[in-house]
């Protein structure tokens, strides 16, 4: 029995589609998460007297909240692809490039679905956005270390597949026989929203080049993770000083905490950062200058920092988020090691805080129309996929642009997955 295999390496979170006798089944690939088709995209490093350890996933989560000052964790790994800065990094004395990083995760994915259909699985389609960088060097070579991280993890047949076509690709495959449609996919990943034009046919028999159906491509480097930051930064990072500002000796002029130390609060893998001795320095003389009330704030900063709690704070961040997907409000609770917040988050200021960013991504949409020469009237269907597609503000621009009639939504995390593996059937079945 000869089995082949999608996989969706995602910032976020990550799942496989195994194909075999014509049918693609999701495989459970991390079964400490409460949906266990996918595993979240994360690695755990540590030490310990039987040697180096590495865990992925929700498991990677749990012991880096045991002991993570003890240990190394990463996350977003996959937004480092085109970062030509990042070539190497040392980890328990061992070299890891950003392909063998990458490699454990796929590895992992990779020996769960031989488990589920006991066999080894040697051809894959792995995914990957339009747009990995809007530099072409860049993004050609993302797409080679991705190549090479899948070499590394014991794959021998690769090829690739653009995320949004994957997911048409599962949502053409619900198609009635038949059935024609002119769709506009749109795919909202942790670090990238991409777009597809595409032409459909429900039992298109045209499954192996679809080139000439594709209308039109596009993207933009933004996705949830960003709308996880920009939460942070307007309604957490108050509480953390980022308003804070102080008169030195001599000085005519308030000065706030050094732009180096506060823009850090932006993404939480920053975070650790700020234990360098000369931010703590920095932050200590500031704190020395401030009044008792802004004390409080900066020492709830130094405490984020020593007791390693920024992974902590996004997840609040990250739950507030989410359910303002159905909620008119909701609160940033946290309460740990004396950081006490409770605050309150309504959907409309929600809303406002992300907009600058919604209307990057409308405008990138437009764009994809006009390259496919195409009207939003001409589009026949809208197909949502990604976790911020279930963000109101983002449905709405889809809903005023196309109709509401228009969109169907599918699940989050795995049609991309699906679709991956209906293109491993195609390409290698």
């Amino acid at each position: 029995m000869v089995s082949v295999c999608g996989l969706d390496f995602g910032t976020s979170n990550s799942s496989l589609a195994v194909g075999c006798n014509g049918q693609v089944s999701m495989v459970d690939v991390d079964h400490k998460n409460s949906n266990t088709k996918y595993l979240k995209s994360v690695l755990y490093f540590y030490k310990d007297e039987q040697g180096d350890r590495v865990h992925t996933g929700d498991d990677a989560i749990d012991e880096y909240l045991l002991g993570g000052l003890d240990g190394r964790y990463m996350q977003s790994i996959k937004s480092f692809l085109p970062d030509a800065t990042f070539t190497e990094t040392f980890i328990n004395g061992r070299r890891y490039t950003i392909d063998r990083l990458v490699s454990l995760i796929l590895k992992d994915l990779k020996e769960k679905g031989e488990q589920a259909v006991n066999t080894s699985l040697d051809s894959v389609v792995l995914g990957r956005p339009v747009v990995f960088s809007e530099d072409s060097e860049k993004d050609q070579m993302a797409e080679q270390r991705l190549g090479s991280a899948a070499r590394l993890a014991g794959f021998k047949n690769i090829a690739f597949e653009l995320e949004p076509i994957a997911a048409a690709l599962a949502y053409e495959h619900s198609l009635e026989q038949g059935r024609e449609e002119l769709i506009f996919v749109g795919d909202f990943g942790g670090g990238t929203s991409d777009f597809t034009i595409i032409r459909l046919k429900g039992g298109n028999p045209n499954n192996y080049d679809r080139n000439r159906d594709i209308l039109a491509l596009g993207g933009i480097y933004i996705g949830g993770n960003t709308f996880d930051s920009d939460l942070m930064w307007e309604k957490v990072a108050p509480h953390l000083g980022k308003n804070v500002r102080v008169t030195l000796p001599m000085g005519s002029n308030s000065l706030p905490l050094s732009t180096t130390i506060t823009r850090k609060l932006r993404l939480w893998n920053w975070i650790p950062q700020l234990k360098d001795p000369k931010f703590v320095r920095s932050i200590n003389e500031f704190k020395a200058f401030a009044s008792y009330s802004d004390q409080r704030l900066i020492e709830n900063l130094q405490t984020l920092i020593e007791e390693n709690l920024g992974l902590n704070l996004y997840q609040s961040v990250e739950r507030t988020k989410c359910a303002l997907s159905s909620m008119d409000e909701a609160f940033i609770n946290f309460n740990e090691q004396g950081i006490c917040m409770a605050e309150r988050v309504v959907k409309h200021e929600f809303e406002t805080i992300i907009a600058p960013n919604v209307a990057r991504i409308e405008k990138a949409m437009d764009e994809t129309l006009a390259r496919a020469g195409i009207t939003p009237h001409g589009i026949d269907k809208v197909f949502l996929t990604g976790g911020s597609s279930y963000i109101p503000l983002v449905q709405r621009v889809f809903m005023e642009k196309f109709g509401p009639e228009k969109i169907t939504q599918a699940d989050a995390f795995l049609s991309v997955g699906h679709g991956l593996g209906l293109s491993a059937l195609r390409m290698f079945g």
